[in-house]
């Protein structure tokens, strides 16, 4: 639940040097959103081919007076000044980039999915490409805060979860830790506003073709799904057995997860998942028979959790909603900045969602 969480602030009066390559997307501009406004963050460089040298403000008029910053090209752009680069590009850019800021002591945290996964077979046989980096996966931190936040701390290199993969490891875990359900059996009935497809033009993400329109996708096979068998699995210490379904919804900005999960032992659902995040800023633990919103989270870092046990039977149902670009994207990746250079966890994500 939401709590009075006090953090160490020693780096209160530092500026950050912050980079970000691939400013031109919708993960883009939310990490510039947050971070402009971040009071010790300095964004010294935004990198765009396509639109190196035009102003940021030109392309997203909502940043006008808070960045003054223009696209430059990656190739000019002195990233090995940075004291943190985010990559927010497409899968298989930060991997070729990475290795070289890390030798120059830059951290990274990557948006993408190059280091979430730790077998690098199953990630090429995903994301249909030969990895650069395979050596770097290894030391990659699965920036779940949640979940990694020690590791987090003197991580190098940390992969950001999914938007998917947020809503519904955050579900899943209290029950998983507690080890009160049955892993063979895990279902996420998931949907997404069309934000998560990425800012670029695709016949799905027409207005004609997915407004007044709702219907599932990739039910044969996701690419998250790979990063949330992970997780689950290593929430449970084995193997899990898990089926997840993603549908597109004529949403712009929004996760909404329902999950499923057979009990195997009687249980205090409410009390355990209040306990487990009692002190998470960011997850809020809905009082018992409520039912989540993706609007009350639209523009935020909050998760916002339900859990249920209908008729009384042993079937466990979670819902679990998040803002994809936020702590789906970019507001996770900002709060594992601020964990990685100690900084009060919720700086600069105080952010208050937006109704209506």
């Amino acid at each position: 639940m939401l709590s009075d969480v006090c953090y160490d602030d020693g780096m209160e009066n530092k500026k950050l040097k912050v980079g970000i390559v691939g400013g031109t997307g919708y993960t883009g501009v939310e990490l510039l959103r947050l971070l402009c406004v971040h009071p010790n963050v300095e964004l010294t460089a935004i990198t765009s081919r396509g639109d190196a040298g035009s102003a940021v403000a030109d392309m997203f008029p909502n940043l006008r007076g808070y960045v003054n910053l223009v696209f430059t090209d990656p190739a000019k752009a002195n990233l090995g000044e940075c004291d943190i680069v985010f990559f927010a590009t497409p899968n298989g850019i930060a991997m070729q980039q990475t290795r070289e800021l890390l030798d120059k002591g830059v951290r990274v945290v990557d948006l993408a999915a190059d280091f979430r996964i730790k077998d690098i077979s199953t990630w090429e046989k995903w994301y249909g490409m030969s990895h650069a980096c395979p050596d770097l996966v290894a030391s990659a931190v699965y920036g779940l805060p949640e979940l990694n936040r020690e590791a987090i701390k003197t991580a190098r290199l940390v992969a950001n979860p999914g938007c998917y993969p947020t809503a519904v490891q955050l579900g899943f875990m209290p029950l998983l830790e507690a080890g009160v359900v049955d892993t063979s059996y895990l279902i996420a009935d998931t949907k997404s506003g069309v934000s998560g497809a990425g800012r670029k033009a695709e016949v799905h993400s027409l207005f004609a073709e997915s407004a007044d329109n709702f219907k599932a996708y990739g039910v044969a096979g996701h690419r998250h799904l790979p990063e949330i068998s992970q997780g689950l699995s290593n929430m449970a210490n084995g193997q899990v057995g898990f089926t997840f379904v993603p549908h597109l919804t004529p949403l712009i900005r929004g996760i909404h997860a329902t999950l499923y999960a057979k009990l195997t032992k009687e249980t205090d659902l409410q009390a355990l998942f209040e306990s487990r995040y009692a002190n998470e800023r960011f997850v809020d633990v809905l009082p018992k028979g409520t039912h989540p919103e993706t609007r009350s989270v639209r523009g935020s870092n909050i998760c916002r959790i339900a859990v249920h046990q209908p008729q009384g039977s042993d079937v466990v149902v979670i819902l679990s909603v998040i803002d994809n670009l936020v702590k789906g994207a970019a507001g996770q990746a900002v709060q594992n900045m601020n964990i990685m250079f100690n900084l009060a966890e919720n700086t600069g994500l105080e952010v208050v969602p937006l109704l209506p």
